[in-house]
């Protein structure tokens, strides 16, 4: 029993470890990135009236992970299975804006 134990909070422990040095950088990346490529997609593409995929060329890291769809005056990405998500609106005379 008392080896169960052991083994139980060495697991716990290297569980916190993982989220804390792994996980948690690459989900706080993940919504930078959401963000990012939906203000910058919104505003290639409401207000320089450009295409989406000359949009989505203007980018010099790669955002195929990101899964990006227009609605109405908005882009909208996710990632990770819509886990992680970002708006961005386009309002006239204002611009694009994150929501």
């Amino acid at each position: 029993m008392r080896l169960l134990i052991i083994i139980g909070s060495f697991l716990i422990v290297g569980l916190i470890a993982v989220w804390f040095f792994v996980l948690k950088p690459q989900l706080a990346f993940g919504q930078v990135a959401s963000a990012y490529a939906a203000k910058q997609i919104c505003s290639c593409r409401f207000v320089a009236e450009r295409d989406m995929e000359s949009c989505k060329s203007d980018f010099t890291e790669d955002i195929s992970a990101l899964t990006v769809t227009e609605r109405d005056q908005s882009i909208e990405t996710s990632a990770l299975f819509e886990l992680i998500k970002s708006s961005a609106t386009f309002e006239q005379g204002l611009g694009c804006t994150l929501d």
